[in-house]
């Protein structure tokens, strides 16, 4: 068996690995790697950093945040401080098909006056004939009126504060939709019947076809201001129990994967022997299936081509050919694990090993945690970049006077420019619908004409950064690992603090490296966006050769992704151990894979299929017990928590096993760095050592028992595992 398990020397992926008398683990002595392309990053994340700053300087995110009035005050801060909703006047004109684009376009600005209020009107009212010759704190209501106006001491007539849109001229109930009064959709039908007398309102058919059409998506979609007050207070009574559903997950997911170095075999064999079962009982209802259609006449050549598939299931042939297809994957399962046992047993012994790897740096199960902190930092600052870069340059507002028939009103509408908080109608008496409405924000200025350009730039940089923090803990646990296989005497042997040591090394010699690897897993991850964004800009015009050759690009770039992810991987344990630069660990990484191919097929295989078992253990059984929970069909002694104070429960569900998932996906991908780490250095070993005196193996016992190996100097070794 030995013999078969040794590399052939003259392979076609290069050379095997020498023996080196001075290795014993993670090289101490190196140099920087890929220098250039560590300056490129380096000048990248500076003019990040510019870019960042820019945007700050020149960004205003009140305007995304906040509702403005007419007078260009925004509602909420300042001078309107406790008047947090904005009312529309005539909200009609908003709802005119020929304003809701404009409408949606410029932040549900609307040629009609605006106001900030406390709360948004939740009844009816409109200016009647006989309210015209009555005073005008009779008629209005002053915290719907502009603040330039008291009602109490105005010496205006009730025509004159409606014809100058200084009051509201009618109002109905409307509900706060992202800062908004919008029209509740539901008190429509409510629409006082007086209001088809009153000259200037239209009929009431038409009012609730108008706001029904210009306004109801987006008031019927969602109450986002309710909805989030509701998930707020959800969250504030039930935070202690989130945190304890995920400190669940994290014990759960450490014990898991701690109990592999003794469970691992059994829950493989068992998942095999329950592949084969399901298997074996396929062939047996299938067989089952077409000894009970034996006596039918029917067959495919009879039925033909259907797109009812259902009729095809009573047919003999049908289940034929699905049993032919399931005996013969069962038969080729079966041969695969016969003769592949030994591979298989190099699996289970390789993720025994990591298990005791883990167990001797449990510090390497809390390292996710930074990297988590890390992307954490670098989503927020893109965010908050996007944000100030959508909002960089001032608002420019127009004169306008839409619907109106006037020549001074034709000349003016949007050609001439205005501030909301000094115009006056007066100024224009030839046009007295005239009013100053917000148009677009400046794109004039040189950094508002590349907005877009740097908007793409944030994009690049935010994944190029993403990549280079997880390559760092890939490389960084990859050393630690590496200094754990190669102690001789383990655990005496491993170096003090290897996390730490490793982080550094990575940090001081390999950032252009990493950045490296980050680059082209960026450009690929950029080339898939693009063909996204071609296929839903072109989905209409497409035909089926059209969609046929997207779908295949697609699929092909996508299988380049994980392929350059593999190969990212390997080499960043390559530079972990050797401190080579990126392209000579890739390929020394490749080659090593390929000249084991059928191991690397395996080991991914059974280590896929065991971390798979484990986060579905994990998210489902935490997820599971959260329903229960917050459902109320698990009741506290004592009344200590209960389900009916919560207004949707199924909210803290979600962020359990959500996040359940994130803490599962971490000690994961740390276990499963591990195995590969070991799994590389498993073959190095192979290759470097013979087991004799001079070239000892490294690895551990087991694996030597399964590869009918062992060292001649075994037994003078103490604490060898």
């Amino acid at each position: 068996m030995g013999k078969t398990e040794k590399t052939d020397p003259d392979s076609e992926y290069g050379e095997p690995a020498q023996f080196d008398p001075t290795f014993n683990g993670p090289m101490k002595k190196r140099g920087c790697t890929d220098i250039i392309c560590c300056v490129l990053f380096m000048a990248v994340v500076l003019g990040y950093v510019a870019v960042g700053i820019l945007a700050w300087l020149f960004g205003d995110p009140r305007h995304v945040l906040y509702p403005r009035n007419s007078t260009g005050w925004f509602c909420g801060i300042g001078p309107n401080k406790g008047r947090p909703n904005l009312f529309y006047f005539d909200i009609v004109k908003c709802a005119t098909s020929a304003n809701a684009m404009a409408t949606a376009l410029n932040g549900f600005q609307c040629p009609t006056t605006q106001v900030c209020v406390a709360s948004c009107p939740t009844g009816f009212g409109a200016v009647g004939i006989l309210s015209y010759g009555q005073k005008p704190a009779d008629v209005f209501n002053q915290s719907l009126c502009v603040p330039s106006i008291q009602l109490a001491t105005t010496d205006k007539t009730v025509k004159e504060i409606v014809d100058k849109e200084l009051c509201p001229f009618f109002y109905m109930p409307t509900t706060p939709v992202l800062g908004r009064c919008l029209p509740d959709i539901s008190a429509l039908g409510r629409i006082p019947s007086e209001f088809s007398n009153i000259p200037g309102l239209p009929s009431i058919n038409d009012t609730v076809d108008l706001i029904k059409n210009g306004t109801g998506d987006i008031v019927g979609g969602f109450n986002a201001r309710d909805i989030g007050v509701r998930i707020f207070e959800d969250f504030a009574s039930s935070w202690p129990w989130i945190l304890l559903g995920l400190v669940i997950a994290m014990v759960v997911s450490m014990l898991f994967l701690l109990l592999l170095r003794f469970t691992a075999p059994v829950m493989v064999w068992v998942l095999i022997v329950g592949v084969l079962g399901a298997g074996a009982y396929g062939i047996w209802h299938c067989y089952w299936e077409y000894d009970n259609y034996k006596k039918d006449s029917a067959t495919i050549s009879n039925i033909g081509f259907t797109t009812n598939f259902n009729v095809y299931l009573h047919v003999q042939e049908t289940w034929l050919a699905f049993l032919i297809i399931i005996s013969v994957a069962e038969g080729i399962i079966l041969l695969t694990i016969i003769f592949l046992r030994t591979r298989i047993l190099i699996a289970i012994a390789l993720i025994q090993e990591s298990s005791r790897a883990i167990s001797h740096m449990m510090s390497t199960l809390l390292y996710p945690l930074v990297t988590f902190v890390l992307l954490l930092v670098c989503v927020a600052y893109w965010a908050v970049t996007a944000l100030y870069l959508a909002t960089s340059g001032g608002p420019i507002y127009k004169v306008v006077a839409l619907n109106s028939t006037l020549d001074d009103c034709k000349k003016i509408n949007g050609s001439v420019t205005c501030d909301p908080q000094d115009f006056n109608s007066t100024d224009y008496p030839g046009c007295p619908s005239a009013s100053c409405i917000f148009i677009k924000y400046n794109d004039e200025g040189v950094f508002q004409r590349n907005l877009f350009n740097l908007q793409i730039y944030n994009a690049v940089a935010f994944l190029w950064c993403v990549n280079f923090i997880i390559a760092l803990g890939q490389c960084t646990l990859a050393g630690a690992f590496a200094s754990y296989y190669w102690a001789f005497t383990k655990p005496n042997d491993i170096p003090t603090f290897p996390l730490s040591a490793s982080f550094i090394r990575s940090l001081r010699y390999h950032v252009g490296s990493l950045a490296f690897g980050a680059l082209i897993l960026t450009l690929v991850q950029i080339a898939r966006m693009i063909l996204e964004y071609i296929d839903h800009k072109t989905r209409e015009a497409q035909n089926p050769c059209a969609r046929f050759v997207l779908c295949c690009l697609k699929c092909c770039l996508w299988c380049l992704e994980k392929f350059i992810k593999f190969l990212n991987r390997n080499a960043y344990i390559m530079i972990a151990i050797y401190g080579k630069n990126f392209c000579v660990s890739a390929k020394n990484a490749f080659m090593l894979l390929m000249r084991n191919v059928v191991r690397v097929v395996v080991l991914d295989k059974v280590t896929d299929l065991l971390l798979f078992f484990g986060k579905l253990l994990v998210v489902a059984g935490v997820g599971v017990l959260s329903f229960f929970f917050f459902s109320g069909r698990i009741l506290l002694p004592g009344n200590t928590f209960r389900s009916e104070t919560l207004n949707y429960y199924w909210m803290p569900i979600i962020t359990v096993v959500f996040g359940s998932y994130l803490i599962a996906h971490g000690f994961f991908s740390v276990y499963n760095m591990c195995v590969d780490t070991l799994f590389l250095c498993f073959l190095e070993d192979l290759e470097r050592n013979d087991g004799s005196i001079q070239k000892p193996y490294f690895m551990s016992k087991n694996l030597m028992k399964i590869l009918n190996k062992s060292n001649k100097g075994q037994k003078k070794v103490k604490g060898k595992d």
